[in-house]
Formats: C-alpha cells, structure tokens, sequence
C-alpha cells in the first residue's frame, strides 16, 4: 500500500441521501480483485458519509467485503432502525421535550431534538467493530480514519482522526484535528442533524452534524497526507430556475429542506474551487516560487448524482411511517409539495436501493476517468 500513501476518499453527510455513495463504492469493485485492500487508505467521513466511511474502515484489508456490508445494510434498511418513527413513538417523544423545555437550563439533563435516533446507536453497535480499525492500520492496510463533527461548545469544525503515531493533529482557524479512538458516540455526533436528531456529549463538549461549521472539508484529508482526493457527493442537479417559481410562500418544510441543502453541500463547492485555483496558480509557477509557497497540488474527482432525489423521494413517501407523515404535515409538507426534506429522512430500503443504482450508474459512466484517476 505504500505506493497509494497519497490517495483519499471523502464523503459527505446527507441522511438517506448516503446511500448513492453506497453504488459508487461498487462500481469500482469491478476493476478490482476481490481480496484487495481499500484503494484509498486515508478514508473521511462526515454525518451519514461518516458511518459509510467508518464502515469502510473496518474492512480495509478487503474492499470488496466492505461495500458489500454497506450495500446489504442499506437495501435491508428501515426507518425505524435509524430513528422511532410510530405514531405513538413520535409524539410521545416531543412531548417528553415539551416538558424538559418547561424546566430551567440547569435541570435539563437530556438533549432535545425532533426525532429520537437511538435504533442508529443499537444498529451501529450491532454492525461495527472498532477493534478492526487498529488492525488495518497496523498491517497497512489504512492510513487513517477522519469522522468530522461541530462543536457547539467552541463552534469549531473538529476532525477527529484515528491513525498511526506519526499523524500529529492541527489547529486553524474555527477548525481542529484531534487524535481519537473511534466508537459509536463519534458516528451519533457527526451524524447529529441540527434540530432533527440529539447533540452528543464527548468529553466535555457537545456535538453536533460534522456538516455545520465546515467551512473547509477538504482540510482535514489535506492535513492527513492526501494529495489525490476522490469525494462522493450527495449534491443533485439544479433545478432550472423556472421550474422553481412558485405563486406562494415557501412552506416551513420547503424552508428546512433548503437549510439542509446548503449546510450539506455549499461549503464543499467553495473549497474545490479554492483547490482548483490554487492549482492553477501552481501552474504559473516556477520550481522555486512553489518551494516559497509551500503549497502542494491537489487533485480531486467529485462525483455527484445525475437524478433528482427529490423527485424519486415523492415517489416513496408512501414508505415512510404514518408516524412521521403525521409529523412532516405539522410543518406543511403533503406528498404533493416538492422539498428536500423526505430525501434525507427516507431511511427505507426502498428509496435507498433506487439511489444506490442511481450511483452504480453514474459512476459506471464514468469509469474510465475514476479509473484513471485513482490509477488502477
């Protein structure tokens, strides 16, 4: 593996959305042996990306297991494995927050949140084993796992990483990295979607969804050695502006669903085309004027979806439980209005099993190019 040292793989967050991600990883077992190791040793990860990619690195000594895992997981999926989704369950839930809210700060001993994500924390503990990590480090099979999560305590982008000794942690501006042993509660924080899902608590601070304060994703691969980044996205097409006119007001769900569009891709757009000019400038440069800047050039391959999750959410919302219909329609979402929203809570094997072939597709599409560019 030492001659592959320099290559990364980044995912992003996105809910339900990760499960593309899940047909990229397996389009590329198809110009690999099936006893490879991952052909990308420095693995990041964050909010839902970040389970796909702790996932990966527990079976870094055989890629092929490991994207197997992830697809059966993620076509066997329900709701109710990823967060309390009955009736009852539900409003049950916000009523208990009802009353914590009622009760001064300093009595409040639970987090609050608009769905309880408590089935994640069992099914990760059922599926995971950490111990591996260390193992595929040690045999060189991984370089480092990175899981990003928000600090609502310091409102800093914290990157935590598990790796060998000689990966020293980092500290910029409203962003750090911090040496970590990986568990379940690193995946509950970064996977914490504002409003929707709990804070966790690790150590002395509160955390929340790794997307939120990430103002520079590809940071914290950067700063772990990588120089050749793959990042699968979970950003879909735009919407031609005329489509989008509407003669009403958006509704509150249209709004939230707007929200979790920018957290979760704008901030990544930014900084590929950072690198991109940085690379560019590079380019101008002589031998010894790059040596004074002591910038490196980056390569990175982003691969998005080609189809419009919204659209095949609306075609599944049926599958979503009456519980969380009941919920959606408080704030104005009916199966009719188009939103984000559905997309990134449709944690049913029926929604993620179109977007895995949607992914397989994009990616077999554009085989060649990930194939050239991860030189395989």
């Amino acid at each position: 593996m030492t001659e592959r040292q320099e290559y990364a793989l980044m995912l992003t967050g996105g809910g339900a959305r990760a499960a593309y991600q899940v047909g990229v990883l397996k389009a590329i077992t198809n110009f690999l042996p099936r006893n490879q190791s991952i052909p990308f040793p420095i693995i990041c990860g964050t909010s839902a990306g970040a389970i796909n990619a702790t996932t990966l690195a527990c079976f870094a000594s055989c890629y092929h297991l490991g994207v197997r895992k992830l697809d059966w997981v993620w076509k066997n999926l329900r709701t109710s494995d990823i967060y309390e989704s009955g009736f009852q369950s539900v409003f049950g839930y916000l009523l208990k927050n009802y009353f914590q809210g009622s009760k001064a700060e300093d009595m409040q001993t639970r987090a609050t949140s608009l769905l309880n994500n408590q089935p994640l924390r069992q099914l990760l503990r059922k599926t995971l084993d950490f111990s591996r990590i260390d193992n595929n480090i040690d045999r060189q099979h991984l370089r480092a796992l990175c899981i990003t999560a928000s600090s609502y305590t310091s409102h800093d982008s914290i990157s935590f990483f598990q790796s060998n000794k000689n990966v020293e942690g980092w500290q910029r501006s409203k962003r750090q990295g911090k040496p970590a042993q990986m568990n379940v509660e690193h995946l509950m924080a970064s996977s914490a979607i504002p409003l929707v899902f709990p804070t966790v608590k690790l150590g002395n601070d509160y955390f929340g969804d790794g997307s939120v304060h990430q103002l520079s994703p590809l940071s914290a691969p950067i700063h772990l050695g990588a120089r050749k980044i793959l990042v699968i996205g979970v950003e879909q097409p735009e919407i031609p502006y005329t489509q989008a006119i509407n003669d009403h007001y958006p509704s509150a769900s249209n709004i939230a669903g707007h929200l979790l569009d920018t957290i979760f891709a704008d901030t990544l757009n930014a900084d590929l085309e950072r690198a991109y000019r940085v690379n560019q400038t590079l380019d101008l440069l002589t031998e010894k004027q790059k040596k004074e800047t002591h910038l490196q050039k980056i390569e990175c391959l982003e691969i998005n979806p080609s189809e419009n999750f919204n659209q095949i959410a609306a075609k599944h919302y049926h599958h979503l439980p009456a519980g969380i219909r009941s919920l959606l329609r408080l704030v104005g979402l009916k199966p009719d209005i188009e939103s984000s929203l559905p997309s990134y809570l449709l944690f049913d094997h029926h929604f993620c099993s179109e977007i895995i072939d949607v992914g397989y597709r994009d990616a077999m599409n554009r085989l060649d190019e990930i194939r050239d560019f991860l030189n395989l």
